[in-house]
Order: structure tokens, then sequence, then C-alpha cells
């Protein structure tokens, strides 16, 4: 039985997804959450049943946590006071990160002596920071083996103990080429890693080639939660310039967030309420097909965040590219290898408006060339970012825990993954 530890569940499309293939493999395996979804994702039937048999550990009960503490030396000996020894004085990236360790360590004390009369595998975590450190606490206490896939957030911005996961896990999922040159970096062995894109069911997506009418403006979208991290403010600066040349187009950034009244209001400081709209709304899964074949291109202008958050590999430019819309993009973290420069699309450096605008201004000048893109990205995507396909590293290595051999699973889906997001 494998046992995956989440922060939220079904509450990040990329987890559900991915669960629902490892469902599908036949692999049996168990969910864990760190807290229940903010939001509800998915909406199928098997779905509503995973998330009825969840494992929900917060809120803790106070009098367990304080039981298992007191048992947890009795229970798990001499591996409780070897994680307690690495909670106490192991590397760490700040006091802050000490802390947090040592609370999840407390945790990870809780739900392993829940789970340990279970059938047990091997653990696997979903994001390294807070799920990462309770699988890891967790998976050391009760002896069995961990593993964990790095996105970003966790691996920046709140990174924890970092070094000391990389080092205890058997394996350790890469959502990009940039992940696994980065954990390289940290210390990890080449034969832990495993590159395994988080795909997306091109079955949904399928190419229409927009036919603009006799005067109608060039369209550009992009999408997104209004977050820092989505580069939506260099994407209007963009468009500024494309206005100041003379350049007839309109934008749509759709999406909800934090920065919509900040993203508006740039947008009306620069004189362009009448081409660039921000819809204040998240796209659905089943809209995103409908809205993409609006656009003559896909821009998402990513950034590394002042909070230093960053995107790892955006599905939102991907479905993008499966519906057959050029796409441009930044040259950071996990976008080159899905927007290979000057085949499957174009990318320009981060937080650089002048290339930006340039490389919308040559999407429109030159319709051949946004086509052969368009085509390009989508058998692109296809081929290496069908999610049936591109998780096989993950489910070979889930088989070979279980002793299932190692032959291809064929995979047939029939129902819609993800229900709705902002990317």
């Amino acid at each position: 039985m494998i046992h995956y530890m989440t922060t939220q569940g079904l509450g990040q499309p990329w987890v559900g997804n991915e669960l629902n293939i490892v469902q599908r493999s036949g692999i049996p395996f168990r969910l864990h959450a760190m807290r229940r979804p903010e939001q509800k994702l998915f909406e199928s039937p098997w779905a509503a049943e995973l998330n009825r048999r969840t494992n929900v550990l917060y809120p803790l009960p106070p009098i367990g946590l304080i039981l298992s503490m007191l048992a947890a030396p009795f229970l798990f000996g001499g591996r409780f006071f070897a994680a307690l020894g690495e909670a106490l004085f192991g590397p760490r990236e700040s006091m802050r990160a000490r802390l947090a360790t040592l609370a999840h360590l407390i945790v990870a004390c809780h739900w392993a002596r829940t789970i340990r009369h279970e059938k047990v595998s091997h653990i696997h975590s979903q994001w390294a920071h807070s799920s990462g450190s309770i699988g890891m606490y967790g998976a050391w206490l009760l002896g069995k083996s961990f593993s964990f896939t790095g996105h970003a957030a966790d691996l920046f911005r709140n990174r924890a103990a970092l070094k000391t996961k990389i080092r205890r896990a058997e394996f350790i999922i890469c959502i990009s080429s940039f992940h696994r040159d980065f954990f390289l970096k940290e210390g990890a062995r080449p034969e832990q890693l495993e590159i395994a894109y988080c795909g997306i069911d091109t079955s949904l997506f399928s190419p229409m080639q927009r036919q603009r009418a006799a005067g109608e403006r060039y369209r550009i979208l992009s999408a997104g939660r209004l977050v820092g991290k989505k580069g939506f403010e260099y994407l209007i600066d963009a468009c500024k310039v494309l206005a100041d040349r003379g350049r007839d187009f309109e934008c749509v950034i759709a999406g909800s967030g934090p920065l919509e009244t900040e993203l508006k209001q740039r947008v009306t400081d620069r004189a362009l309420d009448d081409r660039i709209s921000v819809t204040g709304k998240p796209l659905t899964q089943e809209g995103i097909p409908a809205f993409m074949r609006t656009g003559d291109v896909f821009v998402l202008a990513c950034v590394w965040a002042k909070d230093d958050d960053v995107d790892g590999l955006p599905q939102l430019t991907m479905e993008g590219m499966a519906c057959g819309i050029p796409a441009i993009t930044t040259r950071l973290v996990g976008n080159p290898d899905l927007v290979i420069d000057g085949k499957t699309g174009l990318l320009v450096e981060p937080e650089q408006v002048e290339p930006l605008a340039n490389a919308i201004e040559r999407m429109m000048d030159d319709e051949p060339l946004a086509r052969q893109y368009a085509a390009a990205g989508r058998e692109w995507v296809c081929e290496r970012f069908d999610i049936t396909r591109s998780l096989e590293p993950l489910m070979r290595r889930y088989r070979a825990k279980l002793g299932m051999g190692d032959a291809p699973v064929m995979i047939d889906l029939k129902e819609p993954l993800a229900a709705g997001r902002n990317g």
C-alpha cells in the first residue's frame, strides 16, 4: 500500500490528477491530508469517494497528541530518538524551518501511531515542505521508505530540512529538467531522480484555429491566479508598448486573486481600459478549451515573485498549447521543457517588457510562423505531457515497491480530471 501525505488532499489539481492515474493503474494507495481542501476542484464520483476516505490530520486531538508523544519512544524505539536528534540538530535553512520541522515531527509521531497497524509499503509526499516533513518523519518512525515530489514554493519560499529529505528519500520526483538540476546541486544522487511531468489529459483538448473576422482585433490571452509569480504586470506593460507602437489588439487576463485591484489599476494608469480586461473570475476546467479558442496567442509572463514563489510548470500554458494556440512564456524553472524556443513557441527572459512585446508582435505579424508553433506545441504536449504517459516513471517506482512487475499499464480515461481552478 502506498501512503500519500499531502497538504490538502484533492485541493490541488495535480494531486487529484496524479491520484486518478494511480488509481486507474491498479496501484493501492491511501490518501492523507494535513487539512481539508480549501476548494472543490473535482466533481466526479471517484473524487467524492476519495475525499470521503481521506485521512485528515488537522485539527489534531490535544489528548491524542500528548499520548502519541509519550508513547513514541516505546513504540518506535531508536528510530524516534534518531528522528528527534535530526529535528534538533540536523541542517536547517533558518530558525523558522527548525521550529516547523520540530512541530511536524510531533505531528508525525501522532500520525505514525495511528497507522502503525496498517499495511504501509512506502510513503510519498506531495510537496517538500510541511507535508514532506510529516511524510519523512512518519516513514522514519515506521521504518519505511520515503519519497517526495517538489514543486516551487516548497523548494524556495518555504524550504525546510531539504537536504535531510534528499538524503533520506529513496527517490525524488522532478516536475521538470530544472528541478532535476536543482536537486543535483542540493546533493541528490542521479539514481534518486525521476522526471515525471505534471501532465494533462490531452483528450479533453482539441485544436481549432481561430478565424478573425474583418476588422476584428488581434486577441492576446492570459490566465492564472492573480498573484505575483504570474507576471501579469509585465504583460500589461508589454501591451502598453504595443499600444504605443500603434498596434490594434485586445488582451484578456482570466483569473482571480489578491492582485486583482492592483492589476486593474495598472491597466487604468496606462490608459488601456479599452484594450485589457481582467476578469476577476477563475476559469473552470470545462471552460478552458472555449476560452483558448477565443485567442490568437497565449502569454504567461512568469517571474520569480518577491515572496520567493515561482511557478514550477504552469498547466495553463500546457492546456493552451493542447488547444492549438501558440504560446509565449518566460525562460524560467520548468517552462523551457514545455516551450522550446523557436520550435514549440517563444521564450523571453522574465521581467523584460520590450522583448515580451516584441515576441507578441512577432506572432501578430507572422501568421504562418504562429500556426507552425501552434501545431508543434500541440504535438509536443501530446507526446511529452499527456498524463497517461508523463507519470509512468512514478508508476514504475510504485510497481517496484509493491512487487507488481514493470509491465506498462493501459489507462482508459473516461472521466474529466480537474474541474476548475485558477492555475
